[in-house]
């Protein structure tokens, strides 16, 4: 049983010579000499246990063995080719990498994004949205924006923006009786069981209805005019300004804390800075 790898240089000697049919050609294309291909070649077949390729005077044809592992070869090649050019992201000057949930991507970054590429078009900004809260130590991230994060080791921690939730429909579907308003229910804090301890409002909301455990989804749902629904403040204010929503009272309760994490090895670094600056701008102006 095989139970090494056979030497990368010998893979992309055989391919070279598989594609080309011929070591002469191989050994030009990977600046190699003749002699130095037809080992390689050798030390593959003999590690492979057969002939990979038929060999009459200077030409060269693969065996079907050779034909089969060619396909094979060319996959890993092709494979390793694309691994080593992602790993370019690593070394951007520029980048800066931000961790935040799919909910606040969509709902609230989403729509600034573009005036922040516009007051720091230098930065080169990496989304990277995870239901998951990330480990910061392990992982190369530089800042992360979340309401469901606390402090982590080697990161400094504050605390953003304590959200409000309230209840609230598509204008279409405060045309219709009461009765008929479907129920659209959230987990955590978009549970109605928080509205009606903390605010104790009855806005015609029913045990019954559609369930979501994406917040966003949820926003989305009640947006769409699917039913009522709890919603953030924060995240619902461009779906209010596009008057896509409206809240079924005044009143709002207690949603959760949206807070900043900010890797050590970042809190001195221009595009963090600025791009925490900017954050904080827009989480005090924009209306509520």
């Amino acid at each position: 049983m095989l139970n090494h790898w056979p030497p990368l240089g010998t893979l992309r000697g055989f391919e070279a010579a598989a594609r080309l049919g011929s070591f002469h050609k191989a050994a030009e294309e990977l600046h190699l000499t003749q002699s130095a291909i037809s080992q390689q070649i050798r030390s593959l077949e003999a590690y492979l246990e057969q002939p990979l390729f038929f060999r009459s005077g200077r030409s060269v044809s693969l065996t079907d063995a050779g034909h089969d592992f060619l396909s094979t070869t060319q996959a890993l090649l092709q494979q390793l080719a694309v691994g080593v050019r992602r790993l370019g992201q690593y070394r951007k000057p520029n980048q800066l990498v931000l961790n935040t949930t799919p909910t606040f991507a969509r709902h609230w970054l989403l729509p600034r994004l573009a005036d922040f590429r516009l007051q720091h078009p230098q930065v080169d900004l990496w989304i990277f949205s995870t239901d998951e809260v990330p480990d910061m130590a392990s992982q190369t991230i530089d800042l992360a924006v979340r309401d469901d994060i606390s402090s982590q080791a080697e990161c400094s921690f504050k605390v953003l923006h304590a959200d409000r939730l309230f209840p609230a429909c598509h204008p279409k579907v405060l045309q219709l009786p009461i009765d008929q308003r479907t129920t659209l229910h959230g987990e955590r804090e978009m549970d109605w069981s928080h509205w009606a301890v903390e605010a104790g409002i009855d806005v015609g909301q029913q045990a019954q209805g559609l369930n979501f455990s994406d917040p966003g989804l949820l926003l989305d749902a009640v947006c769409t005019g699917l039913g009522i629904g709890l919603v953030s403040q924060l995240l619902s204010r461009k779906a209010r300004a596009d008057g896509l929503l409206s809240p079924l009272v005044e009143a709002t309760i207690r949603g959760p804390s949206w807070a900043l994490l900010t890797h050590r090895d970042s809190e001195h670094d221009p595009m963090a800075r600025h791009f925490t600056a900017w954050l904080l701008t827009h989480l005090q102006v924009d209306p509520t």
